[in-house]
């Protein structure tokens, strides 16, 4: 093609950070020190990486990257295929978000991958689920900034705050709102949906989640007590069933409806950091299925209002 797809310019550039590295159980294990970058040159998108491992413990061995990887890829804003030799599978855009699926031969493992472009157009929000078959055997998850004056900074919050787990105010009523974008299956905007996560404390592990979802064609509320153990969280109805598990500051849920609906999830705290705070700012991926099917997803930016 001979001009480059939306996603691919909404991407361009370097960008730098620091995510953390969990094992399967959510256990932080290091950072990895990475630079991305993928380039549009004369009609051939080529993905590039390169960085180390810092730590990482039984892992390190498999995720300490002997060489820059780089592969190639079918830009398209329907779907991006990795043609490799460091990676093989696709991705599929949905607005400033993408959902990548692949193998990669030098880490030995399956990825399930989601990238995020905030709203400042400047951010990104990054997590890559590590796989053996159907198991998960780990998470790299963090931010990035494409942005040469902001990256000392960011470097120096991540490497403070990538440890720091996934705990929504536990004796503060409120609610994280905001306009957020909703995209069909077919990868086309649908408009805007408003969300508010609305948190009713019961005590220092349970709370009460009542979910809003108005706009788009969206018009759903659901309330389900949440109980956390660890870095776990389970939702125990009366409307919505399912449990999440945190890699550091993101939750990745799997929530079940009363009808045929269904949610899987990621919501991550943007400013979560060491001490008391919850985080102000929440970016949430939602994929939402009826049925087996696949009809829309939803994400964006949340903020907390008390």
């Amino acid at each position: 093609m001979s001009e480059p797809s939306v996603w691919q310019k909404r991407i361009a550039g370097e960008w730098h950070g620091r995510p953390s590295l969990f094992d399967a159980t959510g256990t932080w294990c290091g950072f990895e020190e990475i630079r991305r970058s993928s380039d549009f040159v004369d009609g051939v998108t080529t993905y590039k990486m390169d960085g180390g491992l810092i730590g990482g413990g039984p892992l390190a061995g498999q995720f300490r990257l002997g060489a820059p990887f780089s592969f190639g890829v079918v830009d398209s804003d329907q779907n991006r295929v990795y043609t490799g030799p460091d990676f093989f599978g696709t991705g599929q855009p949905y607005g400033s978000f993408v959902d990548s699926h692949y193998y990669g031969p030098g880490w030995q493992v399956d990825l399930n991958t989601w990238n995020q472009v905030l709203p400042d157009g400047e951010t990104q929000v990054y997590s890559s689920v590590l796989y053996q078959g159907w198991s998960v055997v780990g998470c790299f998850n963090g931010l990035y900034t494409r942005v040469p004056s902001r990256v000392d900074s960011l470097i120096e919050a991540e490497t403070r705050n990538g440890s720091v787990p996934y705990i929504l105010p536990t004796k503060e009523a409120g609610a994280y709102v905001g306009e957020l974008e909703l995209w069909g299956s077919n990868q086309k905007l649908r408009g805007t949906v408003s969300v508010a996560i609305e948190l009713e404390p019961i005590n220092l592990l349970r709370t009460r989640r009542t979910t809003t979802l108005k706009g788009a064609g969206l018009d759903r509320e659901f309330t389900t007590e949440t109980r956390r153990d660890g870095n776990r969280l389970f939702f125990e109805g009366p409307e919505a069933w399912g449990n999440a598990i945190g890699f550091g500051r993101a939750s990745f849920q799997s929530v079940h409806l009363t009808d045929v609906w269904k949610i899987k999830g990621r919501e991550f705290s943007i400013d979560a950091a060491p001490g008391m705070s919850a985080g102000k700012q929440l970016a949430v991926v939602y994929e939402l299925s009826d049925g087996g099917s696949l009809d829309s997803v939803l994400h964006g930016l949340l903020e907390w209002q008390s």
